[in-house]
């Protein structure tokens, strides 16, 4: 039976580097980025973006996703890949879980979701899982 896990979530530590300049058409940069999550999902997560920029800074991105703490009434970790874009105002994308990836009453954890997060709002995310 598949279950949704709404949650919202605050990053406690954002450190970006650029790597390429792309002359006028905007950067590569690779982020390292710590959040804390509340709600269906507690826990403590860090995620490594990496991003391509515009000239007029909207990004697309990729990144592995982990998150360690509780979802629903288990304990573990969960490792999930994601992707998305920022448009300037909002950054918003999808995440999967990593198949054979998850720790302790997370493991055997599928799914996918969703995730939100306004540049001056409330990040929020969602995901909808089986475990087996």
């Amino acid at each position: 039976m598949t279950t949704t896990a709404r949650a919202t979530f605050q990053v406690t530590g954002w450190d970006e580097q650029t790597y390429e300049d792309l002359e006028g058409a905007g950067k590569l940069t690779k982020a390292a980025v710590t959040q804390t999550f509340s709600g269906d999902i507690e826990g403590e997560g860090a995620v490594t973006w990496l991003m391509a920029y515009t000239a007029d800074d909207a990004a697309d991105y990729v990144g592995i996703q982990r998150i360690t703490g509780r979802l629903g009434d288990r304990e573990g970790t969960v490792v999930l890949t994601t992707t998305g874009s920022f448009d300037g105002k909002v950054a918003a994308g999808t995440w999967s879980v990593v198949a054979g990836s998850s720790t302790g009453g997370l493991a055997g954890i599928s799914g996918s979701g969703e995730f939100t997060a306004p540049f001056a709002g409330e990040p929020r995310v969602t995901l909808d899982y089986d475990i087996a």
